[in-house]
């Protein structure tokens, strides 16, 4: 039997508290690093704190679904479904950054209705739920109120992330912002929620890249879509901008459509 969305919060608690129990005990050690399908490193502390997050799971939320990264999609038919990043920032970890993270969206319906960033390194655990609102360690947080692109401070994970024609998308909006910044992963999109960067774009995400993210700050009064101004999902085109107003998302839009 599933939890109640009531219990979401201190059901994903546990799940990242999990997670941090394996991935700290590998942070900063020597890694066996394997390279997967799509070229990016996993680490044995990714699939090990994937797999300490899907037992519990499997004991507290039985009938729920997942869509992990490491170890794949189960019962997606589900009426909600648990989507997991055991390490967001791999590269960060395997180099020993700090600002890695563990990522935990829930869907219901085709609908983002809870988002976690845990950041265990640097012990912070950003929330947000539908309905009741974000949070850094219990503490409220809101997006920023800037509504224009020339007083924007953007940020993204890399220039590496993009092909060149999203590159040149992304070059012509940055360049008109206030101040670009590059590095992050999804710490990014911690900072948005928290007020202190007011747009993210990136582009060849996976769902467990972004809807985590998504939970947190549509909950934190921001807005996050795909690049075509649609919501996300499981099926998007893993291309996101995150901004922290529906002006500023709607300028920014513009821009990086051409």
């Amino acid at each position: 039997m599933s939890t109640s969305n009531a219990d979401l919060p201190s059901l994903a608690q546990a799940l990242a508290d999990a997670a941090a129990a394996q991935s700290m005990r590998h942070f900063r050690t020597p890694l066996d690093i394997i390279t997967k399908a799509d070229e990016s490193p996993v680490t044995l502390a990714d699939r090990a704190a994937e797999s300490a997050m899907r037992e519990l799971l499997a004991q507290r939320a039985p009938a729920d679904g997942i869509y992990g990264e490491e170890h794949g999609a189960e019962r997606l038919e589900a009426e909600r479904v648990w989507v997991l990043d055991p390490i967001d920032g791999t590269r960060s970890f395997i180099t020993g950054s700090p600002l890695w993270g563990t990522l935990i969206g829930v869907l219901q319906g085709e609908r983002v209705v809870f988002g976690m960033v845990d950041m265990p390194v640097l012990k912070e655990r950003w929330v947000g739920q539908a309905g009741v609102g974000a949070t850094r360690d219990g503490q409220p947080v809101h997006a920023s109120a800037c509504g224009e692109v020339a007083k924007a401070r953007i940020v993204t994970t890399s220039p590496d992330i993009f092909a060149p024609a999203d590159w040149q998308a992304f070059d012509r909006l940055s360049r008109q912002c206030a101040m670009r910044r590059f590095g992050g992963d999804c710490y990014g999109y911690a900072q948005l929620a928290g007020g202190t960067i007011d747009l993210v774009v990136e582009t060849g995400l996976q769902p467990y890249d972004y809807l985590g993210p998504a939970g947190l700050i549509e909950a934190a009064g921001g807005v996050i879509t795909d690049w075509e101004g649609r919501p996300l999902g499981l099926q998007s085109d893993g291309r996101v901008i995150a901004a922290a107003t529906p002006e500023l998302h709607r300028q920014a839009l513009a821009v990086l459509r051409g």
